[in-house]
C-alpha cells in the first residue's frame, strides 16, 4: 500500500470530544464517552493507509508482514521490485529510493518494468560500499556508524512525457489532432525543463527548453517540429532525470545493513589442540597443541586466503562418561575426550581448558590472529557434561527422569552419554544471563563470530532475546548456525539474528539438485537466511568426496566458493581425508574424539591448498562474488556439466566496469565431460553476436565466447572454468 502523496490529501485524523480524563479517579472505571474514544480509535488503527495517486502494491524483499527487516552486507546489492500502476490508459515510473540510519538519500535510481502486464517494477540499490575493515581495526568507527536500519521506499509517478510521446507519435503518422498535440509536448518539456524534481543541469534545461520552442514554432514543417522533441538525447535524459508528476510513495520499508563478513565471507576451521601436536619418543604417546602451537593452523588459513578462524569448544572437558575414540563408549586412558562434553571441576563456557593454556595466552592468540588480518569464531555448544559446574550450581536448568535423574541428550538412536542437554521451561531467563555474560566475556578476548551448536534444538525466542542483547552492545558480532533442520526453523533462526547458517549443500550433487539449491541460496531467501557452503565438517563427508578423490575435493571447493557468498572449509580437506567411518556419512576416526596428527607437508604436492588460496583471491577480487541475489544458472547439454554466472552492473563495482564470472564445473570425479553453454550476453549488458574475451582464473588460458559455447573438462586435467569477461582496460 502506498501512503498519501507528496502534494495529496492528508489522512483522516479521528474525531475525539474534549474530554481530558478516561478513567475516574475515584472509581476506576472508564467513562463512556472514553470507551468510544478507545474503540473508534482502535478501528482507524485497523484502517489501511490511503492509496496515493499512483498505486504502489506487494514490495519485495518482505517476508512475516515486514515484522523482521531483510538483510545485506555492507555495500551489497539490493533488489526491490513492486507494483506500480495508476487508472487507464496513463503511463507510469517508479523510483528506488535508499535513506541510510540518520534518514538521509544516498541514492535515488529508476526502476524497470519487468513485466507490464503485471505492473512489475524491478530496481537495484547498493547499501553504502564494501569494505574489508575488520573491527578491532581503526577505521572501523566509521564502518560502525553505517550499520544499522536502512529504508527502501518506492515513488510510483504519472510519466507524462511517455504517454504524451506514445500518443503523438500515432498522432502525426494518422494526422489527427497535430496542432494540440504539439503544443501539448512544448508545455510538457517546459514543465520538464523548470521542475526541481528532476534535478537537470544548465544544459540539460537548455535542451528540453530548445525542444520545446521548436514544437511550439508553427512555421517550421511538422516532423520537423516533432522530430525535435524524439532525439537520443531527450531519451537519455527521460532514463536519467524524467519529469515525475504526481509523485507517491510507498511506505518506508527497512533494510539491516550489517557489517563485513555478514554475508561475505571464508571460514576456516581446526582443532588448537591438533596443532603443533607430536608424538613423545619416550612415551610414544600424542602430546597435544596449545594455544601457542596453534598458530601454526592460523599460519595455515592465512596463506589459503581465508579470513575468519573458527575453533570448536576450548572449554574444559568433562571426565563423566568422557568418548573414546570414534564416539566409542568407553575411553581409553590417554583420549582426550570430546570438546563438546563441556565442563569439569576446573570450570564451564567461561574457562579455558588449561590444556590449552590460559585466558592470557587465548588473548595472545586472538591478538596474533588479529595482527594477521583473521577474525576467530568460538563454537558455543550450550550443553553440559556430566561434571559441568552448572548441574550442581542450578539443577533446575535440565531436565529429569521420572526417577529424578538427569536426563542425558539423545536423539533416539542416538545417544550422548557424555553431555545434559539444557531445559529451558524452569528458568529460561536466567539462562539468558549467563549466556549474555559468557559470550560477553568471550567477546573481551577478541572472539568476533560466534558458531553455534545445534540452535534449532533450543527456544527460538532464546536465540532472539540473547542476541539482541549481545547486538545492541556489540553490533559487529556475527551468529553462524549449525542448524541441519526444517526450512520453517532454518528460516526463524535468521530472522532472530543470526548472520549466516550451515545448510544442505553437502548433499546437493546431481546437476539438477545443484541448480535448484543454487537458485534458492541466491534467491529472496538470502534476503533473510544467508547460506553458508560447507563440502565438509567434523560430522559430515558425504559419499560424493569419499568416492570422487582429489578431483571431487576440488569440485567440491569450485562449487562452494563460487555458489555462496560465504563458504567454509573444515582442515584436512587439503590432504583428502575421505575414509567414512562404516555406516556413518562422517570421517573415521574422527577428530572430535582424538588428537590428529597430520603431514601438511603433503597438502602442497595435493594441490588443494592451492586451490583453496586460487578461490579466495578470485572472491576478493570480483564484486559479483562478494554478495548474493546476482546469480543464474546457464543451459548446458550434458548432464554432468554444470554452469552458472555471477553479475554485477557497472552502476555497482569500484572501478565503474561490469563484473561478470561465468563458471562452468564437472561433476564427475573420474570422467571427461564436454557440453555446450548456452546463455544470452545481453541478460548481462553486452552486446548479442559479438565475440567476448574471456579469461580462464583457474588455468590463465584466454578464450572468446559469444552466447553458445564449447566445454571439454577432465578430472585429471580442469575440473572446472571459472571465465571472467575481460574488460576493454
Amino acid at each position: 500500500m502506498t501512503a498519501p502523496q507528496r502534494s495529496g490529501a492528508r489522512a483522516a485524523q479521528p474525531k475525539t470530544s474534549g474530554t481530558s480524563s478516561t478513567k475516574n479517579s475515584k472509581t476506576g472505571k472508564v467513562s463512556k464517552n472514553a470507551a468510544q474514544r478507545t474503540r473508534k480509535a482502535q478501528a482507524d488503527n485497523t484502517e489501511p493507509p490511503l492509496f496515493g495517486r499512483v498505486n504502489i502494491l506487494d514490495v519485495t524483499p518482505s517476508q512475516e508482514d515486514d515484522c523482521f527487516p531483510a538483510r545485506v552486507e555492507l555495500g551489497e546489492t539490493i533488489t526491490v521490485s513492486a507494483q506500480v500502476f495508476v487508472e487507464g490508459r496513463a503511463k507510469v515510473g517508479a523510483t528506488a529510493v535508499l535513506r541510510n540510519p540518520q534518514g538521509r538519500v544516498v541514492q535515488r535510481r529508476k526502476m524497470t518494468c519487468l513485466n507490464a502486464g503485471l505492473d512489475r517494477w524491478s530496481g537495484q540499490l547498493q547499501a553504502g560500499r564494501h569494505s574489508d575493515v575488520n573491527p578491532w581495526e581503526r577505521g572501523f568507527s566509521s564502518i560502525r556508524r553505517q550499520l544499522g536500519l536502512w529504508t527502501v521506499t518506492i515513488e510510483g509517478w504519472r510519466d507524462s512525457f511517455a504517454l504524451w510521446l506514445h500518443d503523438a507519435t500515432i498522432k502525426v503518422e494518422v494526422n489527427d489532432d497535430i496542432a494540440n498535440a504539439l503544443d501539448e509536448g512544448a508545455r510538457i518539456l517546459t514543465a520538464w525543463a523548470t521542475d526541481d524534481d528532476a534535478g537537470l543541469g544548465a544544459r540539460a534545461k537548455k535542451t528540453l527548453l530548445k525542444a520545446a520552442d521548436t514544437l511550439a514554432d508553427i512555421t517550421l514543417d511538422i516532423s520537423e517540429r516533432f522530430a525535435a522533441a524524439n532525439t537520443a538525447e531527450i531519451q537519455r535524459l527521460h532514463q536519467s532525470n524524467p519529469l515525475r508528476s504526481d509523485i507517491s510513495p510507498s511506505r518506508p520499508k527497512a533494510i539491516l545493513v550489517q557489517r563485513p563478513k555478514s554475508s561475505f565471507a571464508s571460514w576456516y576451521q581446526f582443532f588448537p589442540r591438533s596443532e603443533g601436536a607430536y608424538l613423545d619418543p619416550q612415551t610414544h604417546h600424542i602430546v597435544q597443541g596449545t594455544f601457542a602451537t596453534a598458530t601454526s593452523g592460523l599460519n595455515r588459513a592465512k596463506e589459503e586466503g581465508f579470513d575468519i578462524v573458527y575453533l570448536p569448544p576450548i572449554f574444559p572437558i568433562g571426565q563423566t562418561n568422557r568418548k573414546g575414540r570414534n564416539n566409542a563408549l568407553i575411553a581409553g586412558p590417554y583420549d582426550p575426550g570430546s570438546p563438546f562434553g563441556i565442563g569439569s571441576a576446573l570450570g564451564g563456557h567461561d574457562t579455558v581448558d588449561p590444556l590449552l593454556g590460559t585466558m592470557d595466552d587465548f588473548r595472545d592468540f586472538c591478538d596474533t590472529a588479529h595482527k594477521l588480518g583473521l577474525e576467530i569464531a568460538l563454537d558455543f555448544a550450550l550443553q553440559c557434561s556430566p561434571d559441568h559446574p552448572w548441574v550442581k550450581e542450578h539443577p533446575n536448568w535440565f531436565r529429569h527422569k521420572a526417577d529424578g535423574s538427569i536426563a542425558f541428550a539423545e536423539n533416539p538412536p542416538k545417544k550422548y552419554q557424555d553431555i545434559y542437554p539444557i531445559d529451558f521451561d524452569e528458568d529460561m531467563p536466567g539462562i539468558e544471563r549467563e549466556v549474555i555474560r559468557i559470550l560477553e566475556l568471550w567477546i573481551g578476548a577478541g572472539v568476533t563470530a560466534f558458531r553455534i551448536d545445534n540452535p534449532h534444538t533450543k527456544p527460538v525466542r532464546f536465540w532472539q532475546d540473547v542476541i539482541k542483547a549481545i547486538n545492541k552492545r556489540h553490533p559487529e558480532i556475527l551468529f553462524l548456525a549449525e542448524a541441519f533442520t526444517r526450512p520453517g526453523m532454518m528460516l526463524a533462526l535468521s530472522y532472530v539474528g543470526f548472520t549466516q547458517s550451515h545448510c544442505y549443500f553437502p548433499w546437493r550433487n546431481t546437476k539438477e539438485e545443484l541448480a535448484e539449491y543454487l537458485t534458492l541460496t541466491n534467491g529472496d531467501t538470502a534476503y533473510y537466511q544467508h547460506n553458508s557452503f560447507w563440502p565438509t565438517t567434523p560430522d559430515i563427508l558425504t559419499d560424493y568426496l569419499r568416492d570422487n578423490g582429489i578431483a571431487g575435493h576440488a569440485v567440491r571447493a569450485v562449487l562452494a566458493s563460487m555458489g555462496s557468498a560465504s563458504w567454509g572449509i573444515y582442515n584436512g580437506f587439503e590432504l583428502i581425508e575421505n575414509r567414512q567411518r562404516p555406516g556413518f556419512e562422517e570421517q573415521i576416526d574422527n577428530e572430535k574424539y582424538e588428537i590428529k596428527l597430520r603431514d601438511w607437508a603433503n597438502a602442497e604436492r595435493i594441490g588443494i591448498s592451492g586451490l583453496l588460496r586460487t578461490l579466495n583471491d578470485i572472491r576478493r577480487g570480483h564484486p559479483s562474488c562478494q554478495g548474493y541475489h546476482n546469480l543464474s544458472i546457464l543451459g548446458t547439454d550434458d548432464p554432468s556439466i554444470i554452469a552458472f554466472a555471477r553479475h554485477t552492473s557497472a552502476d555497482f563495482t569500484e572501478s565503474h566496469d561490469a563484473d561478470t564470472i561465468i563458471v562452468v564445473v564437472n561433476l564427475d570425479g573420474h570422467n571427461a565431460h564436454a557440453s555446450g553453454v548456452h546463455w544470452n550476453p545481453a541478460d548481462f549488458g553486452y552486446a548479442p553476436g559479438e565475440g567476448l574475451p574471456m579469461h580462464d582464473e583457474l588455468s590463465g588460458r584466454e578464450f572468446v565466447w559469444n552466447g553458445d559455447d564449447y566445454v571439454s573438462l577432465a578430472p585429471w586435467a580442469d575440473v572446472a572454468h571459472i571465465l571472467t569477461v575481460k574488460t576493454s582496460q
